[in-house]
């Protein structure tokens, strides 16, 4: 599949990383802000990538471009998805899919109605380390407790306290620590759990946005807590706790390089099924596989998790009153 990439950061430095051992990807085009033109031109220098362009709409009217990759800033996501959909391309989102659920109950109704694959980028969801576990569920017992803390302190938080605000603690922009680091704790829970009775979340909130905050999730048979943090940090750890064991990861859950089941016993298996490979070239081969195939199917499993993600993280903003942008214009409509 021929795609294009819209951003220049990052996750776009992290996808050049693998994307080129993705058998079935062609880049054939790259785009940014006007201010990063120089920045796209030497990405796509060294990247073999045959365009470059100062400006999204230029990349949109590349009629070599099948699939777009966006990467921008979370607030934007929304926008440049419904640009490339009714421009007739596929997409693949970086995550947080959207700010607010509804934003993707709408892209997903113009994505069926365009006849086109519409998947987010979410590594938690493919990892083989995830699939495992969800298949071993049964080797714990009955689940009673899940604890996930990704706390991670952020550079981004000294610039932050002096009042220099970027858009990873911007509320305009759609960052925080619930759409940066415990989304990834929600989709592991979305994918070995599905959908939860009911959601709340307890935040620190500075200058109106979230820096830190515990989600608690009720599974009616059992009970989950959520911890993220860009303010503060310690150890990274998950456990699915149950009547007859334990499943304990200790790597954020964007990685989950590995795990260990702790029987009641005292008896403890360990398991890796990623070996050294990039924690994102798992999603990226499958979304060959659905693109190529036109996997409607498959597609639209993916985009019911990434329903059930936003949804939760749509109810845990507004249960602690963290109100992006993206919230006022839909109350508007």
């Amino acid at each position: 599949m021929k795609m294009g990439i819209a951003g220049a950061g990052m996750i776009v430095k992290d996808l050049f990383r693998f994307i080129h051992d993705v058998e079935g990807i062609e880049l054939v085009a790259i785009a940014s802000t006007p201010n990063s033109i120089e920045k796209v031109k030497t990405m796509a220098q060294e990247q073999n990538i045959p365009h470059y362009y100062s400006c999204y709409d230029e990349l949109l009217k590349d009629e070599e471009i099948e699939v777009m990759y966006i990467a921008s800033p979370n607030h934007l996501h929304y926008e440049m998805c419904k640009q490339a959909l009714l421009a007739g391309k596929h997409v693949i989102c970086e995550k947080p899919f959207t700010s607010h659920v509804k934003e993707l109950e709408e892209l997903n109704r113009l994505a069926k109605e365009k006849n086109l694959i519409l998947l987010e980028a979410i590594s938690t969801q493919y990892l083989p380390n995830t699939l495992k576990i969800k298949e071993m569920l049964n080797e714990v017992g009955k689940v009673k407790i899940v604890t996930a803390n990704y706390s991670q302190y952020s550079s981004r938080y000294n610039a932050f306290q002096e009042g220099h605000i970027l858009p990873a603690f911007d509320y305009t922009k759609s960052g925080g620590a619930l759409m940066d680091l415990n989304i990834y704790n929600i989709h592991l829970m979305v994918a070995l759990f599905g959908k939860p009775k009911e959601v709340r979340y307890q935040a620190n909130i500075e200058k109106g946005i979230d820096t830190s905050g515990i989600i608690t999730l009720d599974y009616e048979t059992f009970k989950a807590v959520l911890i993220g943090a860009k303010d503060c940090k310690a150890p990274i750890s998950t456990n699915i706790q149950g009547d007859k064991g334990c499943i304990h990861i200790t790597t954020p859950a964007n990685q989950l390089r590995g795990f260990k089941l702790l029987r009641n016993d005292g008896r403890e298996e360990e398991y890796n099924l990623q070996n050294e490979e990039h924690r994102m070239i798992f999603e990226f081969r499958e979304f060959v596989k659905i693109i190529e195939k036109n996997d409607y199917q498959k597609a639209n499993e993916m985009m019911e998790k990434s329903l059930i993600a936003m949804d939760m993280a749509t109810k845990a903003r507004q249960s602690a009153g963290v109100v992006f942008t993206a919230d006022q214009y839909i109350e508007e409509d």
